[in-house]
């Protein structure tokens, strides 16, 4: 009987592929290593074993492996099981995670190489022009990359050209599969062995008196090496000694020197770990402690709801340090890329080296290595801080989960599969590994706090501020009212303003929020009032005017300023609404003595990006801040006084359901930057409807009040945490097609489900990348079991596919949609 293992192909496809492998294979191959295989005529992908078996594929001929890649599993059994979990939950492939959860390093494709046909003799005045250049190339080169042979031709599209020449038999073409990791060595230097005894050294030292240069850096080489017992880099020798690294390099061609290379992290956190006392808890924080460590005794979930700045921080540095101690692995992960920037620095103080960090700000090689660490349980990856990709980590022995700022949409993926919640994977997780999880929020979402209250979940809550410190004092101001009587300033009221003057006066810094980047998301001709438009999507154009252009802020188009209507030729153009360079911008001519700074998807791009603006605000270089939401999670700054919220309607008058919700927590959670120390800070909130029910709520902290509301109204209407929510979009170029094809799946669906289908409908956003988009919502009662219903979905998009016309419609999943 032959071997066979079961490969996982990192490709949007239901099943898994089966491959013969010999004997000795069979013995070496274990689930979670990669092997590559070939798939379909020529391409060759890395996949990842799920099993070793000896039961034939009935269907097709199994095709050999093409080789191994690992010597040992770089995934886990309880990884896989995640992994499982989260295809079978969020209705995508298990191909589809494996692409998601792996760093692409280890996703070895195959390139294709271009080679030329030995066995043909070639008639050259056959060729075209563009094909005798690649034939010609062939002649210096035996090997030719693609891109190569598009740099030759110069031209994008090779594909027709290789083509001919592959009917022609003068080329033939092979994959070759390349690793993209690279370790990082770092050169050292040491003295050749021949001179340890001190007469060779002194003999040395006599034959270089003529190069001073070479004598210098023996000397201090031989400095450094009696300091300390470390290697010594090349880059530090050359520093100490003042030379250049040539007279380094031709002490090593004479063998005077040895040079050798030492395997390197790219990133490292350093720190006092050994020095630094975790701070004492206050009774509040104690009393929460007891609270959780008592949910964890019964292996529940557990709550914390602490307003902001009540030290939530403090308690889980408690927890960590009792995980760690027991020789456990933590995972604390973060909705934000800005706030492990700045967590990081206060968690080196008490951790020091124990902590690893990984998000997508990190480069390919940087995220191997984290993941090499944490999957060898070093010493150096204890305490995994990160976005919600760090949940797809191989843990060994997780001990604990922090999901802080729970109530967070970031935690949810959207684009592309798996759409899952990071909130909810990190519980099963835990679950997985029998593991402690704490959800921490000063606004939990309403799901959380419903689960909290009915027992599912264990809870516990600070309500007082660290220090005893007054929670910030908050006002409303009405615009229309300042609008109608000339009392505003561009975008600001005179409260606003003489809160500004004030603050800046006392020394002290200043947020102001606003939801929206850009200038303006209008330009409006005066003459027709006609607005430009993306060509790709179904939306105006943002003016940016830092670029001095009209951008797309869903496919990225971009175009320069026009100088005049498109439309009727005026040159009558104004904008309207405005975004954060328009705040900047005003805030600079309104105070011109301030420092102001902007922290939005625009000014965060580079790699360091969050951190350049955290810790120049921190430090106090900026005096006035202006930011979008990633200002509003959990950032902690010592001297803001005020908070201005520039318009709270733009957050109300949002076409969803969790609308009041989502606009409770960002006001509260924004309002919580300020006055986090002694004195009491103050939030000026600007709205046109200062008696709206939600803003109320912010004003008097009334989360109860908002969540009995919410709880209500969602009763009422079916959705969650009431009912569950499956949302199905469908995607296709083609209006007419994508239209049949969505009523007829309603149609399908509503026979099955009856009246808790709701569409099909258009978003408002109807058209995307050129492709038209359409929603049908299916409100699944508790009930209901979710998995019969997701059973019945995908038996009617079989259904679905098998009508050819809709073949071409693309079928997009998001359960528990947010």
């Amino acid at each position: 009987m032959g071997n066979f293992i079961n490969v996982i192909l990192p490709i949007p496809l239901e099943r898994s592929f089966t491959y013969s492998i010999t004997e000795e294979e069979a013995t070496l191959l274990q689930p979670g290593m990669r092997v590559a295989v070939p798939f379909g005529k020529t391409k060759i992908y890395t996949g990842i074993v799920h099993s070793v078996h000896q039961k034939p594929p009935e269907a097709y001929e199994a095709k050999e492996i093409h080789q191994l890649l690992d010597d040992y599993p770089i995934i886990n059994p309880i990884q896989l099981k995640h992994w499982e979990w989260i295809a079978s939950y969020y209705m995508c492939t298990l191909g589809e995670v494996v692409r998601s959860a792996l760093p692409s390093a280890f996703l070895l494709e195959s390139e294709t190489l271009v080679v030329r046909n030995t066995e043909y003799e070639v008639d050259e005045n056959e060729l075209l022009d563009d094909e005798f250049l690649v034939f010609e190339a062939l002649q210096h080169q035996s090997i030719l990359k693609v891109q190569e042979v598009s740099a030759i031709i110069e031209r994008k599209n090779v594909l027709p050209i290789l083509q001919r020449l592959l009917e022609k038999k003068i080329i033939v073409l092979k994959e070759e599969v390349y690793e993209q990791y690279r370790p990082k060595l770092v050169r050292y230097v040491k003295l050749g062995a021949e001179y340890d005894a001190d007469e060779k050294l002194e003999e040395l030292l006599n034959s270089l008196k003529r190069a001073p240069k070479q004598s210098q850096v023996v000397l201090t080489l031989f400095q450094l090496q009696g300091r300390s017992q470390k290697p010594i880099k090349v880059s530090e020798l050359e520093k100490a000694s003042n030379t250049s690294k040539a007279v380094i390099k031709s002490l090593v061609d004479k063998v005077v020197l040895e040079e050798y290379f030492i395997k390197t992290d790219r990133v490292n956190f350093g720190g006092s770990s050994d020095d630094s006392e975790t701070k004492d808890l206050n009774e509040y924080q104690t009393s929460a402690l007891i609270d959780i460590k008592k949910a964890f005794k019964e292996k529940k979930v557990t709550l914390l709801k602490g307003v902001t700045s009540s030290g939530k921080t403090e308690v889980y540095v408690k927890l960590i340090e009792e995980c760690l101690e027991k020789g456990l692995q933590a995972l604390y992960l973060l909705p934000e890329i800005a706030l492990t920037t700045q967590l990081i620095s206060r968690l080196q103080e008490y951790f020091g080296e124990k902590i690893a960090v990984y998000h997508s700000k990190y480069n390919v090689q940087e995220r191997v290595e984290v993941w090499q660490n944490v999957l060898q349980a070093k010493p150096k990856a204890q305490l995994v801080i990160g976005a919600r990709s760090a949940m797809y980590l191989p843990f060994s022995k997780l001990g604990l989960v922090i999901v802080d700022e729970e109530h967070e949409s970031s935690f949810k993926q959207f684009d592309p599969a798996p759409r899952y919640h990071a909130r909810d994977a990190a519980i099963v997780l835990g679950n997985l590994h029998s593991a402690n999880v704490l959800l921490g929020s000063a606004t939990p979402s309403v799901e959380t706090y419903y689960n909290a209250k009915t027992g599912k979940y264990g809870f516990t809550e600070i309500t007082r501020r660290y220090g005893d410190v007054l929670m910030p004092e908050m006002e409303l101001v009405d615009i229309k009212e300042a609008t109608r009587k000339k009392r505003m300033k561009g975008h600001f009221s005179e409260r606003l303003l003489l809160e500004m003057q004030e603050t800046l006066i006392e020394g002290n810094q200043i947020i102001l929020f606003q939801n929206r980047r850009g200038f303006a998301p209008l330009l409006e001709c005066l003459t027709c009032g006609h607005t430009p438009q993306c060509p790709n999507c179904d939306v105006s154009l943002t003016y940016h005017q830092f670029r001095n252009q009209l951008r797309c802020h869903y496919c990225g188009h971009h175009t320069a300023l026009p100088e005049s209507c498109f439309a009727c030729g005026s040159p009558d153009l104004d904008t309207k609404g405005f975004g954060t360079e328009q705040i900047e911008k005003e805030v600079i001519g309104l105070f011109p003595d301030a420092k102001v700074g902007r922290m939005d998807l625009d000014t965060t791009r580079g790699k360091h990006g969050y951190e350049k603006i955290i810790t120049a605000f921190e430090q106090q270089e900026l005096d006035i801040l202006v930011g979008t939401q990633m200002l509003t999670k959990g950032l902690d700054f010592r001297n803001v006084n005020l908070v201005g919220v520039m318009n709270a309607d733009s957050l109300l008058n949002f076409p969803d359901y969790r609308a009041h919700e989502r606009t409770y927590q960002l006001l509260t959670q924004v309002s919580g930057r300020a006055g986090r120390t002694k004195k009491r800070g103050k939030v000026i909130i600007q709205t046109y409807n200062p008696y709206h029910q939600i803003l109320k709520q912010v004003t008097t902290s009334d989360y109860e009040g908002m969540y009995k509301e919410q709880l209500d109204e969602r009763a009422q209407f079916k959705y969650p945490p009431v009912n569950r929510i499956i949302k199905v979009t469908f995607k296709h170029k083609n209006y007419n097609v994508l239209n049949e094809a969505a009523d007829w799946f309603v149609g399908a669906l509503r026979s099955n489900f009856g009246g808790t289908v709701l569409g099909p409908e258009y978003p408002p956003v109807a058209r995307i990348r050129n492709q038209y988009l359409k929603h049908i919502v299916v409100k699944v009662e508790k009930v209901q079991s979710l998995a019969q219903t997701k059973a019945n979905i995908r038996r009617i998009e079989k259904s679905f596919k098998a009508v050819a016309m809709y073949r071409s419609v693309r079928v997009i999943y998001n359960v528990d949609h947010i």
